[in-house]
């Protein structure tokens, strides 16, 4: 009971700063208020010296009610227009990795060493890119810094830049289908289950990959036409929103802030880079650029597809260019790595 306590005190007020946060995004009209207000207000008191702690279990609940969502998008109607582009799809999660290894081999020429800097740039899971980053003995400190200020930069630029360019108001309302219960509550059991067999056959991502794979899969046979609830939805953003501020505080901006400014240049180069790729593949195909530049976005599925679900963009589409990508870069990172360093060393 001890225990427990002393646990509580120091999280206890983190929802509580992650709600007043949110609110006060949403009454700003900020996008996606509940992630990006959450996230703000952790990052700010924790930079004040209150270190507020992590939630316990709350990305991971976070993430698999965002991956519910997410899943009760695969209809059979999307699922006909992912096979319908899945050449296009898989073209542009190669464009996204060779843009990537671009900037790595500059980061190289910059001092930086290839180890850290390939694990550290490459657009795909922070836990699994760590991961790599101890088995091939790099800085893995600093790939934790980078994957952490490229997911924060790209929840910060992103949405709101997607919501100027196609002029919607981040409080604009979208009609959304009804939550039927009857569907939702196996769904959301079945979900969590699932994630736990996903981490015990030590597959990526459980809490998100689990969950959604068995949505999208009970949709698309069934045809099921229902959406999770708002306030569930809300309280998915609010966890994730929470546990990304976690990651900052004045030590981590202190520590070593040239390293921190060559990531975000890094970063928001990708960003352009990718907006400009978008571009000219939509152009090119007739596709729908905001789509397809969410799609190759090089930062997290869960907030690319927020973003998308709330400019009534192809969420199906987005979701399963990012899932693509993410799998073309782990099939590829350390084959592509092991391939450079023998190259440097002839």
């Amino acid at each position: 009971m001890k225990t427990v306590f002393t646990s509580m005190r120091l999280w206890w007020a983190t929802p509580v700063v992650g709600i007043a946060g949110a609110l006060i995004a949403s009454s700003l009209n900020w996008p996606l208020p509940w992630i990006i207000g959450s996230m703000l207000a952790v990052i700010l008191v924790r930079c004040l010296g209150w270190r507020v702690g992590e939630i316990p279990y709350g990305r991971l609940t976070g993430q698999w009610m965002i991956a519910t969502s997410i899943g009760l998008h695969f209809t059979p109607v999307v699922l006909e227009q992912i096979v319908g582009h899945f050449a296009m799809m898989l073209f542009a999660a190669f464009l996204t990795l060779c843009l990537a290894l671009l900037g790595i081999e500059f980061m190289r020429h910059r001092g930086m060493d290839l180890t850290t800097a390939f694990f550290a740039f490459m657009p795909a899971n922070f836990s699994e890119m760590i991961q790599l980053g101890i088995r091939h003995k790099a800085n893995v400190s600093q790939i934790a810094a980078a994957h952490s200020v490229r997911l924060v930069l790209i929840v910060l630029c992103v949405p709101p830049a997607m919501f100027f360019t196609a002029r919607i108001s981040p409080t604009a309302v979208h009609a959304r289908l009804p939550s039927d219960w009857y569907w939702l509550l196996p769904l959301l059991i079945g979900g969590a289950l699932t994630a736990m067999i996903w981490k015990r056959c030590k597959l990526p991502n459980p809490w998100m990959f689990g969950p959604m794979a068995l949505c999208a899969l009970f949709t698309a046979s069934f045809n099921l036409q229902t959406a999770l609830p708002v306030q569930l939805s809300h309280y998915g953003q609010l966890m994730i929103g929470c546990a990304l501020g976690g990651y900052f505080d004045r030590q981590f901006f202190r520590a070593s802030p040239t390293f921190l400014l060559k990531v975000s240049l890094f970063t928001l180069a990708m960003i352009g880079c990718t907006l400009v790729l978008a571009l000219g593949i939509g152009y090119w195909l007739g596709f729908p650029v905001m789509t397809l530049a969410l799609g190759m976005m090089p930062g997290s599925s869960t907030e690319m597809y927020l973003t998308a679900e709330a400019l009534n963009l192809g969420v199906g589409i987005v979701t399963a260019m990012q899932i693509m990508r993410l799998v073309v870069v782990m099939l590829c990172a350390e084959p592509v790595h092991k391939a450079w360093l023998k190259h440097l060393r002839r």
